[in-house]
This record gives C-alpha cells, structure tokens and sequence, in this order.
C-alpha cells in the first residue's frame, strides 16, 4: 500500500499564526501532558516543513518565541499583513 503526499500549502520561513491553544501531545517528556505550548493567536515562522511518514500529509515546525512546535495545516494560517515584520514602522 503506497502513502498519497500531500503537497504542503506553506513554506519554509513563512510567518504564521497559531489558529488554536497548541497543547503537549506528550512530544515533549519535560513538559505535562496537555499543557498549553502556544495560546491561540501566537505568531511564528515555519523553520521546516516535513511529512507525517503514515499518512504523507505535510507538518511544519513552527518556532513560536523560543518554542517550537510541531503543526499539522488545521492548526496555523498565515500571518494577516498587519502583523509581518516588513510591516512593523521603525521609532
């Protein structure tokens, strides 16, 4: 049985917003068991994009501040305008 890829929407080095509260799955050990990673409406930066190896659907390591969290498309969106970097006015 062959895995069907799923072609990732996002990119590397793409800003992005967190959609909902990302909670621990139990990805990190020193952490409790859903507690929240990243409240919802935190802005982040994909810094890689992989694959689920099961089901071929894209997932992005999102740095989140000095977080990083592994997300499936459902749970970011890209950044709206008003908060890129480019958009920030200098002092």
């Amino acid at each position: 049985m062959s895995t069907v890829l799923t072609e990732p929407a996002y990119a590397w080095g793409m800003r992005v917003v967190a959609l909902d509260d990302l909670c621990n799955d139990g990805s990190y050990p020193d952490r409790a068991q859903d507690e929240c990673l990243v409240a919802a409406g935190t802005l982040g930066e994909i810094v890689n994009v992989g694959r689920v190896v099961e089901s071929g659907e894209p997932v992005y390591l999102v740095e989140f501040g000095r977080q990083v969290v592994g997300c499936t498309e459902d749970e970011i969106a890209p950044a709206p305008a008003g908060l890129q970097p480019e958009d920030e006015v200098s002092p």
